[in-house]
């Protein structure tokens, strides 16, 4: 699952675990789903850059200016 990364909790859970919350993406990039998922942190790595919004179809709104990309990272299935 490609997931983007918008927080992670500071709840108290098992050692090397944590709940994170964020959206699940699709092929494209695009967020399909808000989630929050217990992951174990050995298990997840990077995916990469996120697309640059500035590049997608001119009609959609491009994001918010000056707010920071979300970290995104791939869990196992």
């Amino acid at each position: 699952m490609l997931f983007r990364v918008i927080r992670v909790h500071d709840w108290p859970t098992y050692e090397g675990w944590v709940w994170l919350d964020g959206y699940e993406l699709n092929s494209a990039g695009d967020a399909v789903e808000r989630r929050s998922i217990f992951v174990q942190v050995n298990g997840l790595r990077p995916a990469g850059k996120a697309p640059d919004p500035r590049l997608r179809n001119s009609r959609q709104p491009a994001s918010r200016p000056g707010v920071a990309p979300a970290r995104t990272v791939r869990t196992p299935r």
